[in-house]
């Protein structure tokens, strides 16, 4: 099947757009995909992923991410394979069970609140812990995901911004299958990071994840970060449709997704 990119234009850049256009053939409506077509949906494929799916198969093609691998990412169920890289975490369901007293790190399966750190994301208790997961789903959008609770880790930080959000040393990688495509510093907004350098031991830490988490998704990001005692840790699992650049070159991310996929 032939790549095709699927650009929702009014939720991302017109630079982006323009470099895509470089390398891949690009519609703006779904409506507009040809038949035998592989659909690479970026910033399309959401909230309704489902029904985008079923209408691209309708017209003859299909997304990257089938709804099984989409939810894999989506539901946190990458927890499962990959809980030896990341965090402890629990939910809802047995949260009740953990013995860990805190700190923790509280957020939706897919969402969170950054720009509240202190009040909707950081709990020093258990207890605390829960009292946030209960306010968080008053917000729709995480009431949907659901609430999961993680173990703090601290991580290498070199600033602490706006709203208390937090400047790690964290970075966002591409991934088709386990072929990395590109890789750039997380937070774009940073104003006095002086070295934005991901080391080979970062790197090498992220392929190993990647080669587990191709066996679920096929084209998805991991976000890494160093931890204060060293090491890396996965923050998280993101459909690679979805995820933002961060500081990802678009030249270097097209270029090699398209031949990655030839």
């Amino acid at each position: 099947m032939k790549p095709i990119i699927l650009f929702r234009t009014e939720l991302a850049f017109q630079y982006e757009l323009r470099i895509a256009r470089e390398h891949f053939e690009v519609i703006e409506q779904r409506c507009a995909c040809p038949k035998d077509r592989l659909v690479i949906g970026r910033y399309s494929i959401l909230p309704f992923h489902q029904e985008l799916e079923r209408d691209i198969e309708i017209m003859g093609s299909r997304l990257v991410n089938t709804g099984e691998q989409h939810h894999w990412i989506a539901n946190f169920d990458y927890y499962h394979d990959l809980k030896d890289y990341t965090a402890e975490s629990w939910d809802d369901s047995n949260i009740h069970l953990c013995s860990h007293s805190g700190p923790f790190v509280v957020k939706g399966r897919l969402s969170s609140i950054k720009h509240r750190w202190n009040s909707h994301m950081f709990a020093k208790t258990k207890r605390r812990a829960i009292e946030i997961g209960k306010e968080l789903v008053q917000d729709a959008t995480i009431r949907e995901e659901g609430v999961i609770y993680r173990k703090y880790v601290p991580l290498v930080t070199y600033e602490v911004g706006l709203h208390d959000i937090r400047y790690t040393n964290e970075w966002r990688i591409f991934y088709l299958g386990d072929t990395r495509l590109s890789y750039g510093y997380y937070w774009s907004l940073a104003e006095n990071v002086v070295e934005r350098k991901l080391p080979q031991e970062g790197l090498d830490f992220a392929d190993r994840v990647a080669k587990i988490a191709c066996h679920h998704a096929r084209f998805f990001t991991l976000d890494i970060a160093e931890k204060e005692k060293g090491g890396w840790l996965l923050i998280e699992v993101n459909d690679g449709q979805s995820s933002a650049l961060s500081e990802n070159d678009a030249h270097v991310l097209y270029g090699n997704l398209k031949k990655a996929l030839e």
